[in-house]
């Protein structure tokens, strides 16, 4: 960097490759559907990667021009996304996913099918010009009344997670999409979400070891080009600093005992987490200090002064001694690496048109259908006159937002005509939507029924009055099966609100679920090499 007559600092990319590689690791968003021009000009200077989010996003074809404009500064950048396909979708924010997420897929445990929809999912992103994909998720859900993970991972058993984040991260880099593998160690037992604070896992090293390692493990066999920190505070791995800081998990445990050797990009710094405890300036120069490779943010802070100040303090950190150049320079390359990997990558994949994304595919609606878990269809009669659907919604969580529709309604109204709907909060609703149906048959739409009192309640209501109302369950389904028929879809994306839609109005054939245990296969725990931290 120079010093400007008027004391500004100016930045000379031809001088300063200190700065280039700041610009380099850092993975901002930005508001709006265009490029703005602060952003094409840091691309210009170093930036490597943007991260894209629903905000970004009106359409296919708008998508895929500013992903052209962004190529037309930089053609070798990453262009990131956190598209997990079913609850949490940016590509598709404002319909609702054609594609059913991790949940579904394992509640089906067909590793081929979780395949084939990871790779329609990454042929759709690669044709938008996206080459990053934050996701899959590997977290296993042993806590069911996990807040911000639930149905974003494919399940509660070490085994199938495992197999699945496998089938996952083929299926995407089979179209030239790196995947990133999150939220390492696993976030998959805690009952707090990062984006609120910090949460902890109190888990033995046994246990961490045996379950939130296994899928990491086997993603990190299966080649995943990329891996996401979780901000978690693990004890028996680091009493002191929470994943995304910790130079115990990352460098040696990630890079030393698992061998990884790709991009490690951290979650969002934006989230409180890490923000609200060391700040994202701190926190990001502690990240790459602890074996971090590339800074996220960008999900809440999206603006020019953000990117500025973060590569202000990393340079300065440098020249304080307070981060290794090397390692700076490490991170960087590792950066343009993964970049490098996504140009070949998709060079070789086969093309797609934009003009299909957006549709329902056929692998998606598929799986979705294939995930139904139906309870009480001896004798039940498929609808034949519109019904009243009663959404009994929750406050959605900030990874999934609350701009994406979720449901059975607008699918019921097409196979339906004059389906009416109304949507409750409350610890009323249940005698509120009794009396907006006006006799009508009712459906009622639930999401994590078990983690919801209010919810629960509201069903005892609607149910002692209307025994004949169809409960559809679009989170976990942790709660005892109940009404004239109960259809758990293991999400609450649009595909799995039309297979459920078709269910109640006869489109498809019912297949009654068997209520056999799935059997879970057991994998050895690897044996730690030495260093291993309790």
């Amino acid at each position: 960097m120079t010093t400007t007559a008027g004391g500004t600092t100016a930045f000379d990319p031809e001088k300063d490759g200190l700065t280039r590689d700041a610009l380099t690791v850092l993975q901002p968003g930005f508001p709006g559907t265009t490029a703005p021009d602060w952003l094409l000009r840091r691309l210009g200077e170093g930036l490597a990667s943007v991260g894209l989010f629903g905000r970004n996003i009106a359409s296919p074809e708008q998508l895929a021009a500013l992903t052209a404009q962004l190529r037309a500064e930089r053609d070798d950048v990453l262009v990131a996304i956190d598209e997990e396909g079913g609850d949490v979708t940016r590509l598709e924010a404002r319909t609702g996913s054609g594609f059913p997420g991790n949940h579904a897929l394992g509640a089906v445990d067909d590793v081929e099918l979780t395949r084939e929809v990871a790779a329609e999912l990454g042929r759709r992103l690669a044709a938008c010009g996206v080459n990053f994909n934050w996701a899959p998720s590997a977290d296993v859900n042993s806590n069911p009344s996990n807040p911000v993970i639930g149905v974003r991972s494919f399940g509660a058993a070490p085994d199938l997670v495992a197999r699945h984040t496998v089938a996952y991260v083929t299926g995407l880099q089979s179209a030239g999409v790196a995947a990133c593998t999150k939220h390492f160690p696993g976030h998959g037992d805690t009952a707090i979400d990062s984006h609120h604070a910090l949460p902890r896992i109190d888990a033995d090293a046994t246990v961490l070891y045996d379950r939130e390692l296994a899928p990491f493990r086997a993603a990190i066999a299966a080649g995943t080009r990329a891996v996401m920190t979780a901000h978690i505070l693990v004890p028996a791995l680091d009493p002191d600093r929470p994943a995304t800081l910790s130079r115990r998990i990352l460098t040696d445990l990630l890079r030393g005992e698992l061998g990884y050797d790709g991009l490690i990009v951290t979650d969002g710094m934006e989230m409180r987490a890490i923000a609200a405890t060391y700040g994202i300036e701190r926190g990001s120069v502690l990240a790459l200090a602890a074996g971090a490779d590339a800074i996220c943010v960008g999900g809440g802070l999206a603006d020019e002064e953000t990117v500025r100040r973060l590569r202000d303090a990393l340079v300065t950190a440098v020249r304080s001694g307070d981060l290794p150049e090397e390692r700076l320079a490490d991170a960087a390359e590792r950066v343009r690496a993964l970049a490098r990997w996504t140009a070949s990558a998709q060079a070789a994949s086969p093309a797609t048109t934009v003009g299909d994304i957006g549709d329902i595919s056929e692998v998606g609606l598929r799986a979705a259908r294939r995930a139904l878990r139906l309870t009480g269809l001896e004798g039940f009669t498929p609808l034949t006159e519109a019904p009243y659907v009663a959404a009994f919604t929750p406050v959605a969580n900030i990874a999934v937002g609350d701009e994406t529709p979720w449901g059975v309604a607008a699918e019921l109204t097409r196979l339906l005509p004059g389906t009416e709907t109304g949507t409750f909060t409350d610890e009323h609703a249940g005698a509120t939507a009794l009396t907006a149906a006006h006799g009508r048959r009712i459906v009622a739409v639930v999401r994590d029924e078990h983690r919801h009192p209010w919810m629960a309640a509201a069903l005892d209501t609607l149910l002692s009055s209307r025994p004949d109302a169809i409960v559809v369950e679009m989170g976990l389904p942790q709660a005892t099966p109940r009404g004239a028929l109960h259809i758990a879809t293991h999400g609450a994306a649009r595909v799995c609100g039309r297979a459920a839609a078709e269910v109640i109005a006869g489109e498809q054939p019912a297949v009654r679920t068997t209520t056999k245990a799935p059997t879970v296969r057991t994998t050895p725990r690897a044996r730690p090499v030495q260093g291993r931290r309790r």
